[in-house]
């Protein structure tokens, strides 16, 4: 059974590895054996988180947005260790605000600036897409591969506004359609990749993660917690098993499906 779930001289990609839970995804993969190429935009970070992993890692200056960035994180992966097992595309924009006194009339979707609806899709659409298309074409050719795509709840179900509201009743701020939005679409995404690679032994899975608690207010801890059926929001290592599991021959036999971690919240 552990070696069904081992990773060792297994290669992996994560991008956006910098974020909350792209730190404990390579964590993750690096636990269970692989080689984790940390990806992200902050190059000096990479290599720097890369190193705090251990000697058989890789940190690279990717921008997912890039086709040019992407075909040269490929060679450098390739000229390093030979083949790309595993993708996890994690990178994506999450709304904030410099200026929180905004936060509530930026938010609202009558006055949600069009630059920051356009920056997500570019991002967690055409970032994903593109992510795909560089590594994962290398991934079909070689005859094996998983990529898993980082969704949302939010890419299922419409955001419950409610929740941003504070004790006094008052919203303090609202989630935008773009989030949702690229979430769902990249949940569609990986049943197309799915259905076009499947010939080729590249599976191609989502997982779709709850809110992590981080530092929000008491308010909106207590909100989303109340909507979980395990009554918590999740920690940024609850979906390290789940990661493991979707990128190791645990899930052999798994492609196109969407594998939801987020406490119950979805469930009713």
């Amino acid at each position: 059974m552990n070696n069904m779930f081992s990773l060792n001289q297994k290669t992996a990609v994560v991008t956006g590895a910098l974020g909350l839970i792209g730190r404990k995804h390579c964590e993750a993969l690096a636990t269970a054996g692989a080689n984790v190429i940390v990806a992200d935009v902050n190059a000096d970070e990479a290599v720097k988180f890369a190193r705090s992993l251990g000697d058989n890692h890789l940190g690279l200056g990717v921008d997912v947005t890039s086709k040019q960035s992407l075909i040269d994180a490929l060679n450098i992966i390739l000229d390093k260790y030979e083949s790309i097992d595993v993708l996890v595309n994690n990178a994506a924009i999450n709304d904030k605000f410099e200026d929180p006194a905004m936060a509530k009339e930026l938010s609202a979707f009558e006055n949600y600036p069009l630059e920051a609806f356009q920056s997500s899709l570019n991002v967690n659409i055409t970032g994903v897409f593109l992510c795909s298309q560089i590594l994962g074409t290398h991934m079909a050719l070689q005859g094996s591969g998983s990529i898993i795509n980082i969704a949302s709840t939010y890419g299922m179900v419409g955001p419950d506004q409610s929740i941003y509201r504070n004790a006094k009743g008052e919203q303090t701020f609202y989630k935008s359609a773009a989030y949702p939005v690229t979430k769902g679409a990249i949940i569609n995404f990986t049943r197309f990749l799915a259905a076009y690679w499947g010939h080729t032994g590249v599976r191609v899975n989502t997982l779709s993660p709850g809110g992590v608690e981080n530092g929000q207010t008491e308010d909106f801890i207590g909100n989303y917690s109340a909507k979980t059926l395990l009554g918590r929001m999740a920690t940024a290592s609850d979906y390290q098993g789940a990661l493991v599991f979707l990128a190791s021959e645990a899930s052999a036999y798994m492609t196109g499906a969407n594998l939801v971690v987020d406490g119950g919240w979805t469930a009713i």
